[in-house]
């Protein structure tokens, strides 16, 4: 059974490959290639694009999706992930799971004999990454070449970013306050990736630096659900940080401006960022759903 945990677990030629199957079923009317099939979305954290574009890709394709909230599941405390993994494997066709601990997923992985699908970990959000990257080649034609620029924390939706962007040959610089850097295990996945690509990697605590020359600007929250206690301490290591009207102007003139939502205007964006015509924050939105179709298709009618 194969699982998307990761966005190493697809290859170069896969991520691209599912890139234009979502782009063909953007435009295309909505087909049930899913009739029957079932999915089984389990959610520790709250969720609003997780949840309703994987429940709308479902439905769209014909088939039904299932919400499952902690407080039913209880996973670690109620019953074992794999223990819920592996009913639930006699009940629906995939899993999907958005958890607070990484490890959830890999034992959810370990057990279930469905595919599992990673809707977001503290260690990786995929799915996000896959809708970034359709994005980028829906408004770019390619990654190969491109300077992609993350300013901001070093966490899951940055490290899927930067996964993918490397493993289809784009030069990627990352700018984060020293402290909030990748972790030593995502900065070596993500060395080991641009080394097979010999994609160039820049790693700096300058976010002018990231920016110049730039063909897409990228930021997330500076505090992610789970870290609002350090909220205050986060504000102030990344004073300077913010994604502005002067820091886009040192991108290419037909940079793009990227972010995955939800944004917190006033700390890593301007108020009114999301009006600027850089901004493609919203067709990125929608692009999780069709991704995720992609993904879908891929997993449940192939999940050898």
């Amino acid at each position: 059974i194969r699982h998307f945990i990761s966005i190493n677990d697809l290859s170069a030629a896969e991520i691209n490959r599912l890139i234009q199957s979502a782009i063909s079923l953007k435009k295309g009317p909505s087909t049930p290639l899913l009739k029957g099939k079932t999915l089984g979305m389990i959610f520790q954290k709250p969720s609003m694009r997780t949840r309703v574009s994987f429940d709308v890709a479902m439905y769209q394709l014909g088939g039904h999706a299932i919400d499952l909230q902690q407080t039913e599941v209880g996973i670690g405390t109620r019953e074992s992930a794999a223990d819920i993994a592996r009913v639930m494997s006699r009940y629906v066709d995939a899993i999907m799971a958005r958890v607070f601990n990484h490890s959830v997923l890999t034992d959810l992985a370990e057990y279930a004999t469905v595919p599992v699908i990673n809707g977001l970990s503290d260690v990786e959000h995929p799915c996000q990454a896959m809708a970034d990257l359709m994005t980028i080649v829906e408004l770019k034609g390619k990654l190969k070449g491109l300077v992609v620029a993350y300013i901001g924390d070093g966490n899951n939706c940055a490290a899927s970013l930067a996964l993918g962007a490397v493993a289809l040959g784009a030069e990627v610089r990352i700018a984060s306050p020293k402290g909030y850097w990748f972790s030593n295990e995502a900065r070596a996945k993500i060395t080991e990736s641009a080394a097979k690509t010999g994609a160039v990697l820049l790693y700096t605590d300058d976010p002018r630096k990231t920016a110049r020359g730039a063909d897409v600007i990228y930021t997330d929250v500076w505090t992610s659900m789970g870290q609002e206690a350090e909220s205050q301490e986060r504000r102030r290591a990344f004073a300077g940080y913010q994604v502005n009207p002067s820091l886009l102007a040192m991108a290419k003139p037909d940079a793009i401006f990227m972010h995955p939502l939800p944004a917190h205007y006033g700390e890593e964006v301007s108020s009114g960022i999301m009006e600027d015509r850089r901004a493609v924050v919203f067709q990125q939105a929608e692009n999780r759903l069709h991704v995720q179709k992609a993904l879908l298709v891929n997993f449940l009618k192939n999940p050898k």
